[in-house]
């Protein structure tokens, strides 16, 4: 494969890049294009997540299973792999699959605060930083979990958004189930799927049974939140009430496909979302062989092609939903990780790209580190 040369590379420099890698076979630290890892050699890493003082990993050890991993000391040592702070409770009758997500609440009231979504399909919270989680039973007794199907990676919780102005609102994204919003802490939760359709179901428009593969929020209002569906590019400007797609797949000012897994939103940029779509569900690689991610800065008006530094030809990439983040501070630096190994970034809001580094297992989640 053939990447921008060194002469022609117009790229800014990733100064002090510092980023969490999590592959099929440990957990990685990149900084400054040196990579230090394996640490947990030989699991699954799923998810990540960084609180003062202390490092969560999701990860799958083929002894024990999936659990969530804690280090007090920046990474360089891990809990002991037997420990089970995530358990379905002996009365639900369920064995833990996977922890498909770790996302820390960032609201003040919260400050300890761990939200896990794991698979099957549910959601456990922690107030302890990680030591102990507790089953979300409103979720997990839902009326409408008999009528959840698993995706082609299983019937997984896999995206958790916490509203910043609204300490009892939780919103999550299931695949297959759709989007479910909580208003009151997680005591009761509602579809809230309406608008997006599903070509892959014989009904064009289900609102239980929808299969969103990732959801961002929006910069300035949080409110609007963005979606990328199997099949489809959504917005929201009413927290999911009504959904509107944006792709505009095949069209001029659009996305050359509106399949693909992540979706991400610049923290500081309102309205401006970034995907990396691939070609089909079928054949899940970049678009006829180049590497492109799409941005739009209107709202999902319209999207245009961020390529320089990335590759342009013989590129059969695949992006998972996690595998594509940016930075909460300056420069807000977007990276994304694929399932061959390589690693992005820009520093400049996708005009341009580095490739940090590649020949890791393949990527299943990227996170950078405060």
């Amino acid at each position: 494969m053939t990447y921008v040369t060194a002469s022609r590379f117009r790229a800014r420099a990733v100064d002090h890049l510092a980023v969490a890698i999590g592959t099929t076979k440990g957990l990685f630290f990149v900084s400054d294009s040196a990579v230090d890892g394996p640490f947990l050699a030989g699991d699954a890493v799923l998810a990540f997540a960084q609180l003062p003082g202390r490092l969560l990993a999701a990860s799958t050890d083929s002894h024990f299973g999936p659990n969530v991993r804690v280090s007090e000391d920046g990474g360089l040592n891990w809990d002991e792999p037997g420990a089970r702070p995530v358990a379905f409770p002996a009365d639900t009758a369920t064995a833990l699959a996977s922890v498909w997500q770790l996302h820390v609440d960032r609201r003040p009231n919260a400050s300890e605060t761990v939200w896990a979504g794991v698979e099957p399909a549910a959601l456990f919270r922690s107030d302890d930083g990680g030591d102990t989680f507790e089953l979300v039973r409103g979720l997990w007794e839902h009326p409408d979990r008999p009528t959840w199907e698993p995706g082609f990676g299983g019937l997984a919780l896999h995206t958790v958004v916490t509203h910043p102005e609204r300490p009892d609102r939780i919103t999550v994204a299931i695949s297959t189930g759709g989007v479910y919003r909580s208003d009151d802490g997680g005591d009761t939760w509602v579809a809230r799927n309406q608008g997006i359709e599903a070509r892959f179901l014989p009904e064009a428009s289900p609102e239980v049974g929808q299969c969103v593969h990732k959801l961002a929020v929006d910069a300035v209002n949080p409110d609007v939140l963005w979606a990328q569906n199997h099949w489809g590019i959504y917005r929201t400007e009413d927290a999911g009430d009504h959904w509107e797609s944006v792709g505009h797949a095949g069209e001029p000012n659009g996305v050359p496909s509106d399949f693909g897994f992540p979706i991400v939103s610049h923290p500081e940029e309102p309205d401006t979302a970034y995907v990396l779509p691939l070609e089909s569900d079928v054949y899940r690689c970049t678009p006829a062989g180049r590497c492109r991610v799409y941005r739009t800065t209107d709202g999902g008006l319209s999207w245009e092609a961020l390529s320089y530094g990335l590759p342009g030809t013989n590129a059969h990439l695949t992006v998972l939903r996690d595998a594509f983040t940016v930075g909460a501070n300056p420069p807000c630096p977007l990276v994304f990780g694929s399932k061959s190994g390589q690693v992005f970034a820009s520093v400049d809001s996708g005009e341009s790209w580095r490739l940090v580094t590649s020949y890791l297992p393949p990527i299943l989640c990227v996170r950078v580190l405060d």
